[in-house]
This record gives C-alpha cells, structure tokens and sequence, in this order.
C-alpha cells in the first residue's frame, strides 16, 4: 500500500477502535440491567480464602513468566542487563501498562527509566518494546489455536457453530505460528520502519517466545478461571479460547486493561452460568490481577527513584 493510500485510510483503525468501545459498552449495559446487585456482593463475599490464594499464587506466576519476555528481548540485542534490573523493567512496564493502556507509549517510557540506568538506549528500547509484544501475540496465537482445535466441540456449542469450523481456525491460527517459525528460521529476518531497523529473533529463540507467551497466557487465565463459581463444568482448555478472545476484543478497544469489553465478552462467553458469580469473579480478577500489582508498582518505582537519588549524592 502506498503512502498516498495509507493516509486515505488512516481513519479505519480508530474507527473499529471506537466501534468496539461502544459495542462492549452497549452490552455490558444490557447484561448488567438483568444483574442482581446483591447476589454479587454475596458471591463476592462467599469467596474463599483457598480461592483467593490460588489467583495470587497464579498471578505472581504470570508477572514471572512475563520478566522472561524481556530477558529474551535483552538476549537478542545482546545486552547484559542483572536479572533483577529486568525484573522490575519488566514488572512495573507491565503491570503499569495493563492498567493505563497505550503499551508502547507507557510500557516504553517505564523501560527507559528503568533501563537507561545500565546504558540502554531509547532505540533499544523501542526494539525491547517490540520483541515484547512479538512474543505476547506469539503466545496468544498459540494458546488460541491449540484451545479451539483441542475443544471444538465444547467450543462450538458456546459458539452457536459446529466442531469442524472451530477446529478449522484453529488450524489455521496454529500454521501463522509455524508459518512464523519456517520464515525466521530461513535466515536473518528483520523489520525496518523509515530507517529504523530490528532483527527479529531466530526459530530457536521464537520457539521459546512462544512456550514463555503460552505458559504466561495460561497462568493469568487461571486467575479467573479459579474464581469462577465452583461446578461450572467448564474445561480449561475451552475457556482459555473464550479468555484469548475477550483479551483480543479488550486490546482492541484501547481501552486501559480492556475494561468493559474484556468483561463484556466474558460475559457472553460464559452466558450458562449465573451472571452475578460470573460478573463477581471478574471484578476481583480485576482487582488482583490488574490493580494490585499496579499500586506495587507505583510503590516499587518510588522506592527506585529514591535509592537513585541517594546512591548519586555526593558523600
């Protein structure tokens, strides 16, 4: 496509962006007016403890898989970073990101300041940044894939379709991904964008993108599947794809942490069962997921700044 033609078409990603947003919005509204209030505070408050420790024990998982996302991309520019410097880039990028949205912009400005410390430049960052995403959507498409092909027929009832369309995007979605691997695995491959240029990583190091991407999709899927109401009856497997879905429509909203859309497609996604646990299971996967490891973050990045300060006064 030229350059002429992608100026005339600039308005069609923010347009479906919008559409979205206002979709999601639409049925959230609908779904909530037939929800009782009370029986969700109910189910909130009958939550047990086991429960709880479970979705903390699989978010701590998530946020460790997600420190490999950016040691893999560190390893790939060759740049010699002490884990626990990635480990708070990667956490509070991360977790500050998943709850403000704009990744690029805010995930990338959290590197910078963690990572410009130990001599990284803003290019590097920006390749960091991309790496990153590249192994997230990796992971996403894999778990999808593997999740529609392996519970067609649970899925297609969910879907109103039948097994063999289910396992045929599934199908499809897993040969993009080997698709992906055969094409860097035939020799250096790059991406280059008005002079600037990142080398993407080989097949070896993109099979362990997409083990990282899968196992981290896995673990944060399990933080709400765990406090799902108890004898649900639905496999994990299954709900996996309705969780990569809802994820899917979620980022592309642009909303911050998908919010509304994400919950929207949940809700349809597990429309038989009660509404109020549902809905009660997804306000705490909010909170334990999202705004918990954000207010750490915001604490962790103040007491950064502090030991830097101190550390670079004179003695």
């Amino acid at each position: 496509m030229t350059p002429q033609a992608r100026g005339r078409w600039w308005w069609l990603g923010p347009a479906a962006s919008v559409t979205i947003f206002v979709a999601s919005i639409a049925v959230l509204y609908v779904i909530l007016q037939e929800i009782d209030s009370a029986k969700v505070l109910a189910a909130l408050a009958e939550t047990g403890r086991d429960k709880l420790l479970l979705a903390f024990g699989f978010t701590v998982l998530s946020y460790l898989l997600l420190t490999f996302y950016d040691a893999l991309a560190l390893k790939r520019l060759g740049l010699s970073i002490p884990y626990r410097t990635t480990a708070l880039g990667s956490y509070t990028s991360f977790s500050i990101s998943f709850t403000l949205g704009f990744p690029l912009v805010t995930a990338g400005t959290v590197r910078y300041w963690i990572y410009s410390g130990r001599g990284v430049r803003t290019a590097e960052v920006a390749k960091i940044t991309v790496i990153v995403g590249l192994t997230f959507w990796l992971g996403m498409a894999a778990v999808l894939g593997v999740a529609l092909t392996y519970s067609a027929d649970s899925l297609a009832g969910l879907a109103r379709t039948t097994p063999p369309i289910m396992q045929a995007i599934g199908a499809a979605i897993l040969a993009i991904v080997v698709g992906y691997l055969i094409w860097v695995a035939g020799g250096e491959r790059a991406i280059e964008v008005r002079g600037w240029r990142l080398e993407l990583p080989g097949a070896w190091m993109s099979f362990g993108q997409i083990l990282i991407g899968a196992a981290d999709v896995c673990a944060a899927a399990a933080v709400l599947y765990v406090l799902l109401p108890a004898g649900h009856g639905l496999a994990f497997e299954a709900f996996l794809a309705i969780y990569v879905f809802a994820c899917v429509v979620g980022i592309a909203s642009h909303l911050p942490g998908g919010v509304g859309a994400f919950e929207a497609v949940m809700l349809i996604g597990l429309a038989h069962l009660p509404r109020e646990p549902v809905l009660s299971a997804l306000l705490l996967f909010r909170l334990i997921y999202y705004i918990a490891p954000f207010v750490l973050s915001l604490m962790l990045l103040g007491l950064y700044e502090v030991g830097k300060r101190l550390s670079a006064r004179p003695r």
